[in-house]
Formats: structure tokens, C-alpha cells, sequence
């Protein structure tokens, strides 16, 4: 009995080791190759995720590609739309009239008259959405330009825990 139980266990043993060379011989599955320290990596089917951190300030802000060009903006979650000032606007190629200036605005500095607009192409990072409402502020009433709801609330999800402000598209 033994004997048998014996040759069992070695037979057990060289099968193991028999696979785990062969194994050694193949390529490793992409997922045993990323280090442990490395950054997740995001599945194809998981939403793309951008970490902005607050300014010493504690506000947020990130650099937007609108339209191809490049904005510096500062997340507003109280603007319902994306609001640019004048200058801003122009610098990313956006001319307003003072006839553009069709609706009024309730502001935290009181009411302003606005002029709408639509970008075709906001981006940030892997994040990209297309046809998003905003509006123009006169000059010289805007002195950052936002990236408020109107992005936002077209996402997956945005949140804030501790400094960290994570945005899903």
C-alpha cells in the first residue's frame, strides 16, 4: 500500500512540475505582468477617469481641450453651464457681438446678459463629449472661465473625496 500511494505522490509531483515548465515557456497572461505598484489599468469597458487635485485655494482646475484648443478652466458644480468670459472666448476662437448677448443670467454678482453658444468637442484627458451647451459672460465679468453642469452632468459620475476630484465620462 506503500508503494502505491508512493508512486502516486511522484507521479503527482512530476505532473506539477512538468506543467509549471511548460508554463515558464509561455507567455505570462497580461494581467500577471503588471506590477503590483502600477496604476490600474481601466477595462475597455470602464469609463474613462480623469483626478484633478484642489488648489491650494481648494478649488478645481484643469486644462480643457475645446474644439481643439486649450483652456484653462475651473470646475463650478453651481454653474449650470459651462460659462466663458469674453476674452476667453476669443482665444479659443469664439467671436461674440454685442447682439449675441440674447439672455440674462442670475449670477452670484447679479444678473448679466449672456450669449449662448455650443462646443462641438470638450475634452479632458480620455474624456470626450460632444455638443455641450455654454454660454459667453461680457468682458471683464469673468476673470476664470467654468466648466459647470452643462459638461458635467453629462458624465458617468464626478465626485470629490478629501483633495481629489474624480471626473467619469
Amino acid at each position: 500500500m506503500r508503494t502505491i500511494l508512493l508512486v502516486c505522490t511522484l507521479g503527482f509531483v512530476g505532473a506539477t512540475a512538468i506543467q509549471k515548465l511548460r508554463d515558464g515557456l509561455r507567455p505570462a497572461p497580461a494581467a500577471l505582468l503588471i506590477a503590483p505598484q502600477a496604476e490600474p489599468v481601466l477595462a475597455a469597458s470602464a469609463p474613462a477617469g480623469v483626478a484633478l487635485q484642489a488648489g491650494r485655494n481648494g478649488h478645481f482646475f484643469v486644462s480643457v481641450l475645446l474644439d481643439g484648443r486649450t483652456l484653462p478652466m475651473m470646475v463650478d458644480t453651481g454653474a449650470s453651464a459651462c460659462a466663458f468670459s469674453e476674452e476667453d472666448a476669443a482665444r479659443i476662437g469664439i467671436r461674440v457681438g454685442p447682439a449675441d448677448f440674447t439672455r440674462v443670467w442670475n449670477t452670484a454678482n447679479g444678473r448679466v446678459r449672456v450669449a449662448p453658444i455650443k462646443i462641438a468637442v470638450v475634452q479632458i484627458g480620455a474624456i470626450t463629449v460632444r455638443d455641450v451647451e455654454a454660454v459667453v459672460i461680457p468682458r471683464g465679468l469673468l476673470s476664470t472661465s467654468l466648466l459647470g453642469m452643462s459638461f458635467l452632468g453629462r458624465l458617468r459620475e464626478f465626485g470629490v473625496a478629501g483633495s481629489t476630484m474624480t471626473l467619469r465620462g
